[in-house]
């Protein structure tokens, strides 16, 4: 009796063993599904006596953005489908102050095309109708808008993000490469909790969890400086260009941190 009953035990745990879905790992990792950010602390406006708009790009084809082209998961993926989803509102690029709502995503993550066929045999022409979707090696930069400010409260210089925009590149018929457009706007707070629970691929450590809010926070991406708050909204571009577009960029950069150490007297 002892025997047939051990044997039925091995067999239930041999049956739940095999039922068991296979594991891609060690272990399964489920820290970052139910995971939610702490919102912002908040701020009075009376702390606030600096602040300073920057906007930039990240190229995702720089050694440091590698993880936004990341095939299983790109980071473009990981907006369009919170925007499907209804996770996420997407704006305008009319402007970048987040106040115009897009309703309607077509256009966007796909578009329809038509081309004209010659049959081979009767050499009679056909339209056919097809649908092209936006494909995440089309988005090679994006835009990123933020606040630095400094608060009193705590005497530190804060940085804030605002909003993410991807660029798209455009082509010509013959497959020219003609300029980049933005596609949308993300107001990127309420974003948080979608990146928070979409883990970032970094080389060298596959079992380092670090979530896209993360890298954002951490400011672990490599970017350039195209633009800062100016009476003319002027771009850098419109005033140089080529390497002294870079150099201006540099420069203001190094304000951003010259800035808050030269409050202190040592």
């Amino acid at each position: 009796m002892k025997n047939i009953l051990l044997i039925f035990v091995f067999i239930s745990i041999s049956n739940s063993v095999f039922a068991q879905q296979p594991l891609d790992g060690v272990v399964e990792k489920t820290l970052m599904k139910d995971r939610q950010v702490l919102n912002y602390a908040p701020i009075r406006q009376a702390d606030i006596f600096w602040e300073k708009r920057i906007w930039r790009v990240i190229d995702v084809r720089e050694k440091m953005n590698q993880s936004f082209m990341y095939p299983e998961l790109p980071f473009f993926e990981i907006l369009k489908k919170a925007a499907l989803n209804g996770e996420i509102t997407l704006y305008s690029t009319t402007d970048d102050k987040f106040t115009e709502k897009i309703k309607d995503y077509d256009g966007i993550f796909s578009k329809i095309d038509t081309t004209v066929i010659i049959d081979p045999y009767t050499y009679e022409d056909s339209v056919v109708v097809f649908r092209n979707d936006t494909n995440y090696e089309d988005i090679k930069r994006f835009r990123v808008k933020e606040v630095w400010y400094f608060d009193e409260a705590t005497s530190t210089l804060k940085v804030r993000v605002l909003g993410i925009a991807p660029l798209k590149d455009v082509f010509d018929e013959n497959g020219n490469f003609r300029y980049e457009k933005p596609l949308f706007w993300v107001y990127y707070p309420h974003l948080r909790n979608v990146l928070a629970r979409n883990e970032v691929y970094l080389p060298g450590n596959d079992h380092q969890q670090l979530s896209w809010d993360d890298l954002f926070e951490m400011r672990y991406f490599a970017s350039v400086i195209y633009k800062e708050g100016n009476v003319h909204n002027r771009r850098i571009k419109d005033y140089v260009e080529g390497l002294d577009g870079l150099l201006e960029a540099d420069k203001i950069k190094k304000e951003l941190f010259n800035f808050e150490h030269d409050l202190w007297s040592y």
